[in-house]
């Protein structure tokens, strides 16, 4: 059995709003375009706000929506303090946080400040001139001969550097081309990061969600990697040696002065090494996204089998490295991962809807802070890509180039991979309505709209008590309202079962069952020596109800329930 160290006393808790959120993650360019050119905007968000605020939760991340030339959908950042054009005003930002507000709700914005797009002033000046004061902003080195000055690749294909022939100099950009490395040795650099938070801060945000934030302390004196290093460069990149130096002083200069929330998106950090992040004694973040679950049937860009022990153990492992004075995030997919339903669960027709239901009470009763992704709530699936041409994520453009046009695979099967774990998926258009591109734009969409829209629709599931959405509304309100399914002890009760997932939540005397069927078999699942039932909180799917004193569970398929023992 797995079981934490934490506390299961209420008056020893450090009770935080941050740990009691649900938050919901807008992608803005595929949420709701209220002014008909296909891309999703501001005002598009503004008009969604009871939506939202009627499905319980009460944080919005909201990624980048700032002035970008979009290489790579707004993470690629010309002005961090104007919006992008496609999105909308300042007049806009403001007015659609001022409705948050008013709902009792809060924003998070990204912080994306490993790099910057190469249009950025600070890039222009840079690259202007050796001898330019903002050259040192940067990251600039001699090649070796006609070589790149070492091996580090970028994640979307090729070199890590690209010469600059009007100085002769290579720049490091570990994305795309378009995205030169920030230089966070440089004192100056870090001033202007601290300015723009304070900025949005004082502007009424609530924190942020920090853009590959491992990444910004670079390795002293960039040496080339091992082939191994190289097989894995997100953890090759990841915390350089003044790393935590660094986030530590923004702590000290902006994060202290405010009520605000912190979340670092850990790609390439170790169990080992997350406790160095979110030790609320050591003062740096909040929380951070670990990705061994999402990425857990992942060899780089190849899609692998998983097992629900494997998940599980993942899930027991998060809740350890935790411990007493740390904390979590709960997520199953985000702008950068496949569709949840699609990944874990069961997309068929038949089991969509009841394996989303199971993944949202998994995901939602962690020791953690939970994230639903938009569409999460209405269990929106995969697209179904068939060809290259249909794919807009420059990832998958950098790989086919490499990969594909490059000899290395074939073509079919790397585009099988990409149908599994392409970006794509999980960026196609909101589905508002069974109309048109599924009512999100009445132009032509920016991505294009999955199919399904006309099955899979928010305004099907407001109207139906037993939909995906609806089962999303009673999830949360049972978490709010039961403190042990945020606080309490995490205990895995059978790590071995392939088929179901069990495990109890208690804080002092209350004890918490949540029970998930993975399978699309009824199961008689038979409680652990000591448990029996004592009231059910909420059930999927359900066929006969567990009654009081009941030993045993008669699973359906894809059933997930929570249950108080007495």
């Amino acid at each position: 059995m797995t079981m934490t160290a934490t506390s299961a006393r209420q008056d020893t808790i450090a009770r935080q709003w941050w740990k009691e959120a649900v938050v919901y993650q807008i992608y803005p360019r595929s949420f709701n375009d209220s002014n008909g050119d296909g891309i999703g905007d501001l005002n598009g968000i503004t008009e969604k706000l009871d939506y939202l605020q009627q499905l319980g939760v009460n944080v919005i991340w909201l990624s980048p929506h700032f002035d970008s030339p979009n290489a790579d959908n707004g993470y690629d950042i010309r002005d961090y303090r104007k919006v992008m054009k496609e999105f909308g005003t300042m007049a806009d930002f403001d007015r659609m946080l001022a409705g948050i507000r008013q709902r009792g709700m809060r924003l998070i914005i990204d912080l994306v400040v490993n790099h910057t797009s190469d249009e950025h002033q600070w890039f222009v000046d840079s690259r202007s001139s050796r001898d330019d004061p903002k050259r040192d902003y940067y990251i600039w080195r001699d090649g070796k001969g006609d070589n790149p000055p070492n091996n580090y690749t970028s994640f979307f294909g090729g070199s890590a550097w690209r010469k600059d022939e009007h100085t002769g100099q290579y720049y490091l950009h570990y994305f795309a081309v378009k995205q030169p490395d920030l230089n966070w040795d440089n004192e100056q650099v870090r001033e202007e990061v601290y300015q723009l938070m304070r900025f949005w801060l004082d502007k009424g945000v609530s924190g942020f969600r920090m853009d590959v934030i491992p990444f910004i302390s670079k390795r002293d004196g960039l040496p080339d990697l091992s082939a191994e290093q190289l097989s894995q460069p997100e953890k090759s990149y990841a915390c350089g040696p003044r790393l935590h130096d660094y986030l530590q002083e923004m702590n000290r200069k902006v994060l202290a002065h405010y009520d605000s929330m912190t979340v670092g998106e850990a790609f390439g950090v170790s169990y080992e090494q997350a406790p160095l992040f979110t030790d609320s004694r050591r003062n740096e973040l909040n929380m951070i996204f670990h990705f061994d679950l999402v990425r857990l049937d992942r060899d780089g860009w190849r899609k692998t089998p998983w097992t629900l022990s494997q998940l599980r153990a993942v899930f027991g492992r998060l809740d350890q490295v935790a411990g007493e004075h740390g904390w979590n995030t709960s997520f199953l997919t985000n702008h950068d991962n496949p569709r949840a339903v699609s990944h874990f669960g069961d997309d068929s027709p038949q089991w969509r809807a009841a394996s989303a239901k199971a993944l949202a009470t998994m995901s939602l009763t962690q020791r953690a802070t939970p994230f639903i992704y938009q569409g999460d709530e209405l269990g929106m699936t995969n697209y179904p890509f068939v060809s290259k041409e249909q794919y807009e994520d420059i990832e998958v453009r950098g790989l086919w180039q490499e990969l594909v046009a490059g000899g290395e695979v074939t073509e079919k099967e790397f585009l099988d991979h990409m149908r599994c774990n392409s970006r794509d998926n999980a960026r196609t258009p909101f589905q508002w309505r069974d109309a048109p591109h599924g009512g999100f734009t009445t132009g032509t969409p920016w991505l294009a709209v999955n199919p399904n829209y006309r099955q899979i629709n928010a305004a099907a599931q407001l109207d139906d008590p037993d939909s995906v959405y609806h089962y999303y509304r009673r999830l949360i309100a049972v978490r709010r309202r039961v403190p042990a399914l945020i606080y309490g002890a995490w205990q895995d009760l059978e790590p071995n079962n392939e088929s179901v997932f069990a495990y109890t939540r208690t804080l002092n005397q209350e004890r918490y069952l949540v029970v998930i069927n993975f399978a699309r078999q009824s199961i008689c699942y038979r409680l652990p020596a000591g448990l029996s039932i004592g009231e059910c909180l909420l059930s999927c799917n359900a066929g006969a109800e567990a009654a009081c004193g009941d030993v045993s569970l008669d699973l359906q398929p894809w059933q997930a329930a929570i249950y108080r023992l007495s």
